[in-house]
C-alpha cells in the first residue's frame, strides 16, 4: 500500500485569504453572531449581508473550515429525499455556479453530472420516484441505457445493474475554496470574521438571546491587547450556531435542545487510475454503501456503512481542528470489498489515503435549522449528516431571510429545529439511533419505514394492553404505537415494499371495523396543554382562527395562524370552564405548538402547562360506538345531549369502580365517535371496561384500529395532516378550511388581515383531492401534478383506500395564470375540464380530482 497522506496536512499551515481581517478588534455588540467558520456558517453570512444586514459577526474558535468542511468530499448533489431539500439543494448548486465571478475566489466547482445505480428491481423504483419528484423542482435527470453507462463509467460492472439515472447538472467544489469565497462575499458587504475567538458560552435574558461570551485560543494573537484566555461579551439580540459537532453541547447551556452526535466518516483515495478524468460523472451506488468521485485522476471511494461509529459522547475538545481519526479497516473493510464489487480495479489498486474525520449527524438524518422553541433570537444551522457542502447555499439563504422577515421564506417543517424532543438529547438514545441514522442515508428508503434502535422511549399506560391486542408497534416522537394489529400467529414485523406491505389486509379490516362497527385507537400520544388563569381564553382566542368563546362543554377545530395567514398549529381547543381550557395537538408537533403558545403568553396572567404524559386517550370510533359506550356509562349520549363538539366528565363502571374521564366527541375518522381522556392509572381498567362490554354482547365486536388506519380513514374524508398536507407557508383558504375561520368574532386573531386580503382574491391555489385510477399503484408524497400535460402541483399525502379501492392524494393544485395580470380560481369546472395524472416512478398514473372528499363529502356521519 501506497504511503498515506493527511489532506489537513497543508491546510493546517495555509495562508487564508484577508487573514487580516481576523485581526481586528472584537467588537461589543453585533446584530448578528454567527458562531462556526464552516462552509454553513459563512453561507449564513454571505446570505445575511446580502440581505441589507450588514453588522454580522463571524467567530471561528480555531480556523475557517477546521471543524469538518476541510474534510468534506465536496459533491454538490440536488436530489434529496423531499421537495423542499431538494428545492435547498438545487439553489446550492445554482449560487456554487456563479459564485467564483462574483467573489473572484475559486471554488473549483465543476458539474461533471452524476449517475445513481440500482441492482434490484425495489432500488431502481426508489431512484424513478426520487427523479419524478426531481422533476416538481427543476432537476433534469435522464435514463442511461449499460452501453451508455459503460461508455461513461468504463470502469463500472454493469452487468448486475437493472437500471441507472443521470442527472447532469450536478457538481462538485473544493469545500476550502467554496467556503472562502463565501467568506469574501460575506467581507465585502461588510461581514467582520474573527478566527482564533471561542465562543464559550451565551447569555439570555428575559428567554432571548442577549449576548456571547468569548474567549481567545491559547497562542492566538490578541487583536484587543488582552491576555489570551479572557473573557469577553458581545452583546446581540440574534446569534447563529452553525458549530457542527459542537452545537449540541453549546447550546444545551441555554437549556436549547439540538440533538445531534458525531460519527467516524471515512473515505479512501487511490493511486492514479486510467479511465477517469474531470469530466467523469459521480457514481453513486446505495444498495453497496458507497460513492465514487474522480479526484485528479484518482478515485476517492466514500462509505455510508450499515452501522456507523459514534465518537465523543460527551463533547468534542474545542482545540480540535483539522483533525483525524484512526483508520478502521475492520470496520470499513466489508464496505470496501463491496465497493470492489461495482468497481473492481479497486481490488488491486494502492491507496493512497484512508481519512477517517468525525462529522455530526442527527437522529432522523437530516439537519436543524431556525429558531430554537426555547429562547428567542437563537437560531440553528447544524447536523448536516455528511451533507453539508451540497445542502450550505440554501441552508444560509433560508436561515439570512428567516432571521431579517423573523419567519421562514418556504416550508421548512423538514429540517426545522422545533421537530426535535427533550428525550432526544439523552445521549444513551443518541449513540444508538445516530449509528442507525447514518446507516440508513444509503438504505432504502422505504415508505413506513420503522427505526429499530433506541425504542421504548415513550409508552402510554395502555401499551401492555394493545401489545396483548396484536400490536405491530411504530415510533411517532418517540411514542410507541399501534400501527396495525396483527391476527393470532402472524409475525408482527413490516415486509417493506413500495406496493401494498404484508399489513394491508389488517389495516383493511380496521378500517371496516370504523366504518361499519366500533372500533379503538389508543391515541395517548396526542399531545395535551392545559390553559388557565384570567387571561386563558384571550390568549387561545387571539391564536385561533376560530371563536373559542364558547360555552363551557363545547370542544373547537382551530387553526392558529402567523400574521402571513399561514397556518402554524392545527389543533382543537375545548372549553372546560371560565378560564379553563384543554387544547390538543399532534404528537410530532409538541416542541412546536408549545413554543407558539408559550410565546404568545408572555406577559398574561395564565398558566400553562404540558400534560401529555399523564394522560392516556382511548379513541372510541364508528357508527356502534354510541351503542357500546352506552354499556358502561349512565351519562345520556344522545345527539340532543352530546352533540359532535361537546365535551364533559362521564363515569365509566369498571371492575375497579366507576372511572371519571373527559370524553370529547370529536373525530379524525370521519365517523361517530368519541375521545375520552383517562388519567393513566384509570386507562386500562376504562378500556378493559369497553373490552368486556363488547364481548358480553353477542352482536357487538370491538375492533383494535392502528394509525395506518387512521391515516387512511382521515384521508378518505379530506381531513388535513399538519406537517403534511399544511403548514406555516399554507393558510386555511387555502387549504380548504376557510369554514373554521370565525370572521365575525369580535376579539381579532392573528392572522386575520392577511387572510381579510386573501378572501377577496381569487383562490389560484387549493389544496384538492385526487383517487388514482390504477388499482396497483401507491402514491405517497411530493409526486408531481399535471393537468393536460402541464404541472400545476404536487402531492402531499396519500394513502390507500378500502372504500374507493384506490390510491388516494391530496396536493396543491396551482392554476397557471396564478402570476399573471388576471389570476384565475381553482374551481371544479377548471377541475372537471381538464385530465390530471399523477407521475410516480416515471409513469404518469390517471387522476380524478375532487375538491369535496370522495368519502361522506358533506361530513355528516360524524353528527349521526
Amino acid at each position: 500500500m501506497a504511503e498515506q497522506t493527511s489532506p489537513g496536512r497543508a491546510l493546517r499551515d495555509r495562508t487564508l485569504p484577508e487573514r487580516a481581517g481576523s485581526r481586528r478588534t472584537i467588537p461589543d455588540r453585533a446584530e448578528v453572531v454567527v458562531v462556526g467558520g464552516g462552509v454553513v456558517g459563512c453561507a449564513v453570512a454571505y446570505h445575511l449581508v446580502r440581505r441589507g444586514i450588514t453588522d454580522v459577526l463571524l467567530l471561528e474558535q480555531n480556523q475557517l473550515t477546521s471543524g469538518t468542511t476541510w474534510h468534506a468530499a465536496g459533491l454538490a448533489a440536488q436530489l434529496k429525499a423531499t421537495y423542499s431539500l431538494t428545492k435547498l439543494a438545487t439553489y446550492t448548486v445554482r449560487l456554487f455556479e456563479a459564485l467564483e465571478d462574483e467573489t473572484g475566489q475559486a471554488t473549483g466547482f465543476r458539474a461533471p453530472g452524476s449517475i445513481s445505480v440500482a441492482s434490484d428491481a425495489e432500488r431502481w423504483e426508489e431512484i424513478l420516484r426520487g427523479a419524478s419528484m426531481g422533476r416538481s423542482v427543476g432537476v433534469e435527470s435522464r435514463l442511461l441505457d449499460m452501453d451508455e453507462l459503460s461508455e461513461m463509467w468504463p470502469l463500472m460492472r454493469t452487468d448486475d445493474l437493472v437500471g441507472a439515472l443521470y442527472l447532469p447538472d450536478d457538481g462538485m467544489v473544493s469545500p476550502v475554496d467554496v467556503t472562502m469565497a463565501l467568506a469574501k462575499g460575506a467581507r465585502s458587504r461588510g461581514c467582520r470574521i474573527v478566527e482564533g475567538v471561542a465562543v464559550t458560552g451565551l447569555e439570555t435574558r428575559n428567554g432571548a438571546i442577549s449576548g456571547v461570551w468569548t474567549e481567545l485560543m491559547p497562542g492566538t494573537a490578541n487583536p484587543v491587547g488582552e491576555a489570551a484566555g479572557g473573557d469577553h461579551l458581545i452583546e446581540t439580540d440574534t446569534v447563529v450556531l452553525a458549530t457542527g459537532m459542537w452545537t449540541r453541547h453549546l447550546a444545551a447551556q441555554i437549556g436549547v435542545n439540538v440533538p445531534l452526535q458525531a460519527c467516524e466518516h471515512f473515505y479512501v483515495v487511490t493511486e492514479p487510475l486510467e479511465g477517469l478524468d474531470t469530466s467523469t460523472p459521480i457514481v453513486r451506488d446505495p444498495t453497496n454503501y458507497t460513492y465514487f468521485k474522480e479526484e485528479t485522476g484518482k478515485l476517492m471511494v466514500g462509505f455510508f456503512e450499515p452501522a456507523a461509529k459514534v465518537w465523543r459522547l460527551g463533547g468534542i475538545p474545542r482545540d480540535f481542528k483539522f483533525g483525524t481519526l484512526d483508520e478502521d479497516w475492520d470496520h470499513v473493510g466489508p464496505v470496501y470489498e463491496r465497493s470492489c464489487h461495482r468497481i473492481p480495479v479497486l481490488a488491486d489498486c494502492g491507496v493512497q489515503l484512508f481519512f477517517n474525520g468525525p462529522e455530526s449527524f442527527t437522529p432522523d438524518g437530516t439537519y436543524y435549522l431556525g429558531e430554537a422553541p426555547e429562547v428567542d433570537g437563537c437560531f440553528i444551522a447544524a447536523g448536516f449528516n455528511s451533507v453539508g457542502i451540497q445542502s450550505a447555499g440554501g441552508a444560509g439563504w433560508v436561515l439570512a431571510d428567516w432571521i431579517a422577515d423573523r419567519h421562514p421564506p418556504m416550508d421548512l417543517c423538514a429540517v426545522d429545529i422545533r421537530r426535535a424532543m427533550p428525550f432526544q438529547a439523552n445521549e444513551t438514545y443518541l449513540g444508538e439511533r445516530i449509528s442507525e441514522s447514518l446507516g440508513l442515508l444509503y438504505a432504502m428508503h422505504w415508505p413506513f419505514f420503522q427505526y429499530t434502535s433506541a425504542r421504548d422511549q415513550r409508552r402510554s399506560a395502555l401499551h401492555d394492553a394493545m401489545d396483548t391486542a396484536g400490536a405491530v408497534f411504530g415510533e411517532t416522537a418517540g411514542w410507541e404505537r399501534a400501527n396495525w394489529f396483527a391476527e393470532p400467529g402472524q409475525e408482527r414485523e413490516y415486509r417493506y415494499s413500495y406496493g401494498k406491505q404484508n399489513w394491508f389486509d389488517n389495516s383493511g379490516s380496521e378500517c371496516d371495523a370504523v366504518r361499519n362497527g366500533v372500533a379503538v385507537f389508543d391515541q395517548s400520544s396526542f399531545v395535551k396543554f392545559t390553559v388557565r388563569g384570567p387571561d386563558a381564553l384571550e390568549v387561545l382566542d387571539t391564536l385561533s382562527v376560530a371563536d373559542v368563546d364558547v360555552p363551557a362543554g363545547r370542544a373547537v377545530y382551530t387553526q392558529w395562524c402567523n400574521e402571513r395567514g399561514g397556518i402554524e398549529a392545527d389543533l382543537t381547543v375545548t372549553r372546560l370552564g371560565d378560564d379553563d381550557f384543554w387544547v390538543v395537538t399532534s404528537a410530532a408537533c409538541q416542541t412546536r405548538d408549545w413554543a407558539w403558545l408559550r410565546r404568545h403568553c408572555r406577559g398574561k396572567d395564565v398558566e400553562i402547562a404540558d400534560v401529555t404524559d399523564d394522560w392516556a386517550v382511548l379513541g372510541l370510533m364508528g357508527p356502534r360506538s354510541r351503542e357500546l359506550l352506552g354499556l358502561v356509562t349512565g351519562a345520556p349520549l344522545d345527539n340532543e345531549s352530546f352533540g359532535f363538539g361537546s365535551a364533559c366528565h362521564i363515569d365509566i363502571a369498571s371492575s375497579g369502580g366507576p372511572k371519571t374521564v373527559l370524553a370529547i366527541r370529536m373525530s379524525y375518522v370521519g365517523e361517530l365517535g368519541w375521545e375520552l381522556y383517562v388519567p393513566n392509572a384509570d386507562a386500562v381498567a376504562v378500556y378493559e371496561a369497553l373490552r368486556d362490554a363488547a364481548a358480553a354482547d353477542e352482536s357487538l365486536e370491538l375492533g383494535h384500529a392502528g394509525y395506518h388506519a387512521m391515516n387512511t380513514l382521515r384521508l378518505e374524508c379530506g381531513y388535513r395532516h399538519w406537517g403534511h398536507d399544511i403548514s406555516d407557508e399554507d393558510s386555511p383558504l387555502e387549504a380548504g378550511l376557510g369554514f373554521a375561520i370565525a370572521w365575525d368574532k369580535q376579539r381579532d386573531f392573528i392572522g386575520r388581515a392577511a387572510l381579510e386580503e386573501q378572501r377577496l382574491l381569487p383562490r389560484t391555489r387549493r389544496l384538492i383531492q385526487f383517487r388514482l385510477e390504477d388499482p396497483d399503484v401507491l402514491a405517497y408524497h411530493d409526486e408531481p401534478i399535471r393537468r393536460d400535460g402541464e404541472l400545476v402541483g404536487r402531492v402531499t399525502s396519500a394513502m390507500w383506500s378500502y372504500t374507493e379501492d384506490r390510491c388516494l392524494a391530496m396536493g396543491y393544485v396551482t392554476h397557471p395564470t396564478a402570476d399573471g395580470p388576471e389570476p384565475q380560481a381553482v374551481t371544479k369546472s377548471w377541475l372537471d375540464v381538464g385530465s390530471f395524472d399523477i407521475e410516480i416512478a416515471d409513469r404518469r398514473i390517471e387522476a380524478t380530482p375532487s375538491i369535496r372528499s370522495f368519502y361522506d363529502p358533506t361530513n355528516q356521519r360524524v353528527r349521526m
